[in-house]
């Protein structure tokens, strides 16, 4: 009788631990990517334009390699000036292509009153890129 409590208690014994290993606790999750601030190196667009009139701006940035994404345009400050950065999404997988080509997206700009603007774009840690438009 022992022997066979014995045997019992081990195959129980066996049996759990199996299941345990075979559980799904490492199934594979869906991958975030990261966003990161990307600088600008270049602004181009109209320089005058009309109230209520929707300008167009060719906003060109570096990604930090190749497999780098426009995300979005958000704002953002440096010491006390307001301005804007573009934000580049890159996926968390290792990147095979490592060499950046610069990258561009469309900036629109829209006046509601006469003036003189300037839309600044993060071109460093310390500094912005300014487009000046005068609005008739």
């Amino acid at each position: 009788m022992k022997s066979f409590r014995l045997k019992s208690v081990l195959v129980v014994l066996f049996l759990s631990i199996g299941l345990v290993s075979c559980s799904n606790d490492d199934d594979e999750k869906p991958v975030e990517p990261t966003s990161n601030v990307a600088f600008v190196t270049e602004i181009k667009g109209p320089a005058t334009g009309k109230v209520n009139d929707e300008l167009s701006y060719e906003v060109t940035f570096l990604v930090k390699n190749a497999c780098g994404e426009f995300d979005k345009i958000s704002e953002t400050k440096i010491g006390d000036v307001s301005g804007l950065q573009v934000e580049a999404k890159y996926p968390s997988e290792v990147c095979t292509t490592q060499v950046p080509d610069p990258k561009k997206t469309v900036y629109k700009f829209k006046a509601t009153a006469k003036g003189t603007f300037e839309i600044k774009f993060k071109k460093s840690e310390t500094e912005f890129l300014i487009q000046k438009v005068v609005i008739d």
